[in-house]
């Protein structure tokens, strides 16, 4: 019976090891290429929030830039470029808008409790020295 138990391990590790080939298909696509326009922006005074973004792509050219105003007052510009020889590269500049646009957004008000000095006893506790030669 054993025999039999070990046949069949063996049988079914034998199984597992073996590697079947996969069959890949590799399809191309002869479309034309990609080519698109899009831009958005946003503008928030409330919160401070003012970015804008705008990209183009014909073929494998892409183009574009992007726009935001940082905490400090200023206003980075971001102006990319991708394809497929140079991949992707951006110059990045930081242009001061002259004010600070960081607004103060009220959260919640939190009510701290008041605390009072207590006088706490203070016990003295002395602890054996040991002392090794």
């Amino acid at each position: 019976m054993s025999f039999k138990f070990f046949a069949l391990l063996a049988l079914v590790a034998a199984a597992s090891a073996v590697v079947l080939p996969v069959a890949v298909k590799h399809v191309e696509y002869h479309d034309a290429p990609a080519e698109y326009h899009f831009q958005y922006s946003v503008h928030d005074d409330h919160t401070g929030d003012i970015k804008s973004q705008q990209e183009e792509r014909h073929g494998d050219n892409v183009v574009g830039q992007y726009t935001l105003i940082d905490a400090d007052g200023y206003q980075r510009i971001v102006d990319y470029t991708a394809d497929e020889h140079n991949g992707f590269n951006a110059v990045v500049r930081r242009e001061p808008l002259g004010h600070k646009v960081v607004k103060a957004v009220p959260v919640a008000k939190v009510v701290a409790p008041v605390l009072t000095k207590v006088a706490v006893p203070v016990a003295k506790v002395a602890y054996p020295t040991y002392y090794h030669h």
